[in-house]
């Protein structure tokens, strides 16, 4: 388990203090992926880095499986380390080494012997579906690949945690879903906790079982994903969950008898009939898109729909039991904030 208790960062510059951190508390469980999501600035990265002290924090407590990191020596640090990998934005790989050199480097490091390491890294490479990439360097590979190399890279050591920031940030959407996809597998076979830092809501949505919402340094929101993201409870949850605008005008331009839902889309085999307009003609279920952000990749649907229902409570019931038969559809009543 990872446990921040009270965690506070302050950076000193030429223009005063400021607070990056601010009383952060944060358990992952292991085997877990827990996103952290924010707008930018909002501390994410600070975050993600505090956990393997990559940045000290001003006060506060980190402890990994019980181990209180800020109480260890240097050597005992390095040692840590090595079960907390990190995978970035950039990919951060060796340009002038091949792409096993790349995952042969943390092996060597860690005083195995070459042959071992070789033969290790050609394992790890094939994990992530590279093994013919062995002799390429960087600079020949798409960005998706580089990122499966640094995926290899990271898991070298054997680590029990993966800390992910912005991993797919400079990815197109496509290649997002496939890295994606092989964080998942890695976290299901291997049992690796991951922890992922990012600012797009999809990637949340599509990967992630817990969430924490920060804001400026604090913790506006922590939960369940299907639970924060369909009915957000803090000002910046919400303006991540609704970019349209605040729901709550939604239901003051809705009728006395107005729902909204929030339909969610996590590759759902994608149609050509609506399943919308098949819930009218088969339930009698009429339904407003008040906003939709949706995307095809590989034949399968991901994205969320904010739907305007009109009827009574068991009107909303029946829609929501029609949406959620699909597969990898959820959906959930979305209420009115209240302060």
């Amino acid at each position: 388990m990872i446990e921040l208790d009270h965690v506070c960062k302050t950076f000193t510059g030429s223009d005063g203090q400021v607070d990056a951190l601010k009383d952060v508390c944060l358990s992952v469980d292991d085997g877990d992926i827990y996103g952290i999501i924010g707008m930018s600035g909002a501390g994410k990265s600070t975050l993600v880095r505090t956990i393997n002290l990559l940045e000290k924090p001003t006060s506060g407590t980190v402890r990994v499986d019980g181990v209180d990191m800020l109480s260890l020596s240097p050597a005992q640090l390095r040692e840590k380390r090595r079960e907390i990998t990190m995978i970035f934005q950039s990919f951060n790989l060796l340009m002038q080494r091949t792409c096993l050199k790349n995952v042969c480097f943390p092996l060597e490091l860690a005083g195995m012997k070459p042959s071992q390491a070789k033969k290790k890294a050609l394992e790890l490479l094939d994990t992530v579906g590279l093994k013919d990439k062995a002799g390429a360097y960087p600079a020949q590979l798409s960005g998706g690949q580089q990122q499966r190399v640094a995926i290899a890279r990271a898991l070298a050591t054997d680590p029990k945690v993966l800390l992910c920031d912005e991993a797919t940030s400079a990815l197109d959407p496509g290649t997002t879903h496939s890295i994606l996809e092989l964080i998942r597998e890695i976290n299901a076979k291997l049992g690796i906790t991951v922890i992922v830092i990012t600012h797009q809501m999809s990637v949340v949505e599509s990967i992630c079982r817990h969430v924490a919402i920060l804001d400026q340094g604090s913790v506006a929101e922590a939960g369940e994903v299907s639970e924060v993201f369909s009915n957000p409870k803090s000002h910046a949850a919400r303006s991540l969950v609704f970019p349209e605008g605040d729901v709550d005008d939604l239901f003051r331009d809705g009728g006395p008898n107005e729902h909204l839902i929030r339909v969610v889309f996590d590759g759902s085999q994608a149609t050509s009939e609506p399943l919308i307009a098949h819930m009218a003609v088969e339930k009698g279920i009429e339904a407003s898109i008040a906003y939709a952000s949706m995307r095809e990749i590989s034949g399968k649907t991901y994205g969320s729909v904010l739907l305007g229902i009109a009827g009574t409570e068991e009107t909303v019931t029946e829609a929501i039991s029609y949406l959620t038969q699909k597969e990898n559809v959820t959906a959930r009543e979305v209420k009115p904030y209240v302060q």
